[in-house]
């Protein structure tokens, strides 16, 4: 496994302090770089915008500009949406409230980590298509069903559209079919979710589209199951070449990864 190179860019020296050990101190081994320069060529950027927001999100889209590979992490004081938006669009790749915890951001390194070495690899063919609303009502999950089934119809390629909401989910509703199972059982059984068991998963339209249903929980998915969410993609990615997502309206860690 190659070292990580980090730099941590904050004129706090306690917040360095602790992003470093942080760093040193999970799964993946992390060089920190002693100079925090924009020029500098590092893997990962850890950024605190916990004050200056607004030349925090400069230097992120400076930084996203140079290095569009570089992972870039924002740290904030609180968990803002509209801040978490402004660092989305930005071009930041996660978003940690202060002090972020150790699990939580441990995760997010491997999941980067593992996104780097996919694209030092071979590149995905698969197309990913993914719907969010401003507000809830909006039609997203219409519009969503609608280019699925179109795209399915249209390319005769194999396609599928992930149902994202907790508890309200109406993508199998809109298709006028009732899956036995929903995403949760994919998360559930991601350890060994191969080809032959995502396809007893998901229900088949006439369209020729298929359907990975919603939760019925109103808990999830959620923020627990952000990490296995991104490997979920990973894997649909490579079994579809076409895959669409109804995010539905809410910022929340599982709409953020799909957006991602």
């Amino acid at each position: 496994m190659a070292q990580l190179a980090a730099q941590i860019v904050s004129h706090d020296d306690e917040f360095r302090r602790r992003m470093g050990r942080l760093l040193r101190s999970g799964p993946i081994p992390v060089s920190v770089l002693e100079e925090a320069r924009e020029g500098s060529p590092a893997d990962l950027v850890i950024i605190d915008t916990r004050q200056e927001v607004s030349s925090a999100m400069a230097m992120i889209e400076r930084l996203k500009a140079a290095a569009p590979n570089a992972g870039i992490f924002a740290i904030a004081g609180t968990a803002d949406p509209d801040l978490i938006l402004q660092s989305m669009r930005a071009g930041a790749n996660e978003f940690f409230t202060w002090p972020p915890a150790d699990e939580t951001f441990h995760g997010a390194v491997r999941r980067f980590n593992a996104r780097r070495e996919t694209a030092q690899g071979s590149k995905p063919t698969s197309q990913t298509f993914v719907f969010f609303g401003a507000k809830g009502g909006a039609g997203t999950t219409t519009v969503a069903v609608n280019c699925a089934v179109e795209i399915a119809r249209l390319t005769k390629q194999s396609t599928v559209i992930l149902d994202l909401k907790p508890g309200l989910g109406e993508v199998g509703l809109f298709l006028g079919v009732r899956p036995r199972y929903t995403v949760l059982d994919a998360l559930d059984s991601l350890h060994r979710l191969d080809r032959e068991f995502l396809r007893e998963l998901v229900t088949k339209h006439k369209s020729g589209l298929e359907i990975l249903a919603g939760s019925d929980n109103f808990d999830r998915p959620g923020a627990a199951d952000s990490g296995v969410i991104e490997e979920l993609f990973r894997l649909l990615t490579k079994q579809y070449e076409h895959v669409v997502i109804d995010a539905g309206s809410q910022i929340n860690s599982c709409s953020v990864a799909a957006l991602y």
